[in-house]
């Protein structure tokens, strides 16, 4: 349970061939995998943004330094 099967893969491609049928197939699953590298760019640039902000942090503010009277 849990896993797919040989059994399971091919019902699904049948379907999927009935729906998209053969001719759009090979666009429908370019844009797929379009899509997923352009996930994972971004998740990669998103971690990588988080390192720069940890890594750089912002100066402390220096304090006013008016005389008080």
């Amino acid at each position: 349970m849990g896993g797919l099967g040989v059994w399971e893969i091919l019902i699904i491609l049948v379907i999927v061939m009935v729906i998209f049928g053969a001719g759009k197939l090979p666009k429908v699953m370019g844009d797929l995998g379009q899509g997923i590298r352009n996930f994972k760019s971004n998740l990669s640039d998103g971690a990588k943004a988080e390192d720069d902000v940890k890594t750089d942090p912002v100066p402390p503010a220096k304090p006013d330094e008016t005389p008080k009277a």
